[in-house]
């Protein structure tokens, strides 16, 4: 497996980016966002802009990393709505990004969360919405998945804390419904910390056969008390799982990439101070 970084937990300019980056020894860049501008809403100039900079510094991109589909409640939305064509185009554009820098995935995120999927004897009316959520995700996500064999090209989707899919068994079940080869999942543990998810083993074990990247980050949190306290990997709920999350990766023979997703700020820091604490950690644990 290889160390990657997601460059805006960094710096918002790329090229101090790049230079960070072959100062701490990292040379595969996840990106997500760049000058200040959403990845999937760059110009054809601007990723050539970025290209430039990969070339100049030896940095390889490993992801781009869009927020096509985030935030859009399933049950609000058919294919043929506009808003639907709006974020479809945002992702063939983070496609078109992905293929002028080399970038060998693209991610999408899997709308928002509905809390209750599937209810049973009476639930389903009450609690669930008559069951209908869960099918209609899948319904949704198709022509996704027919975007990525028709660009021959992996499309990510990552488990969130307001997603559509969140536990790890989520994910195998989302996978496995679509059916598509392309599709891979975007694993964030720490994200399912939120709601109980265990890192290792059940929630890998739910995805080790579907994984396509991974991100990492470390937390401490209450879903009873409604909060999220990030911190320095190794110092969270995640510190538990990191030695086993290694130990299994390499013992599958994971060769693709796992990312650290910076948003750890120290007291009287700023994030590129807590890049500096965190890809220690990473590389430490993961190197």
């Amino acid at each position: 497996m290889k160390i990657s970084v997601i460059t805006n937990g960094i710096s918002s300019d790329y090229e101090t980016c790049c230079k960070v980056m072959n100062e701490t020894g990292v040379k595969y860049a996840e990106i997500q966002n760049v000058w200040d501008i959403p990845v999937e809403s760059l110009t054809y100039e601007q990723a050539m802009e970025i290209k430039r900079l990969n070339d100049k510094y030896g940095i390889e991109p490993v992801s781009i990393t869009t927020h096509a589909f985030a935030g859009i409640g399933v049950m609000d939305l058919e294919i043929s709505d506009a808003r639907y064509e709006k974020h479809m185009n945002l992702l063939k554009n983070g496609i078109k990004i992905a293929k002028i820098v080399g970038a060998p995935q693209v991610r999408a995120m899997p709308f928002t969360k509905t809390i209750v999927l599937k209810g049973f004897h009476g639930s389903d009316k009450w609690n669930a919405g008559g069951n209908k959520a869960w099918p209609k995700f899948i319904e949704l996500f198709r022509p996704i998945a027919e975007l990525a064999v028709q660009e021959n090209i992996t499309i990510t989707v990552e488990n969130g804390f307001n997603a559509m899919i969140i536990s790890g068994y989520q994910c195998r079940q989302f996978i496995e419904e679509l059916n598509c080869e392309k599709i891979k999942i975007l694993w964030d543990p720490a994200n399912a910390l939120y709601y109980g998810d265990i890192a290792y083993p059940d929630a890998y074990n739910e995805i080790r056969n579907y994984l396509g990247h991974v991100h990492i980050k470390d937390l401490n949190c209450s879903i009873i008390e409604g909060w999220v306290d990030i911190k320095n990997i190794g110092h969270g709920q995640m510190a538990q799982y990191l030695d086993d999350i290694r130990e299994a990766l390499e013992r599958d023979g994971y060769d693709g990439y796992v990312s650290l997703e910076n948003i750890f700020r120290p007291e009287g820091g700023d994030f590129k101070d807590g890049y500096y604490l965190d890809i220690k950690e990473l590389q430490k644990r993961f190197a």
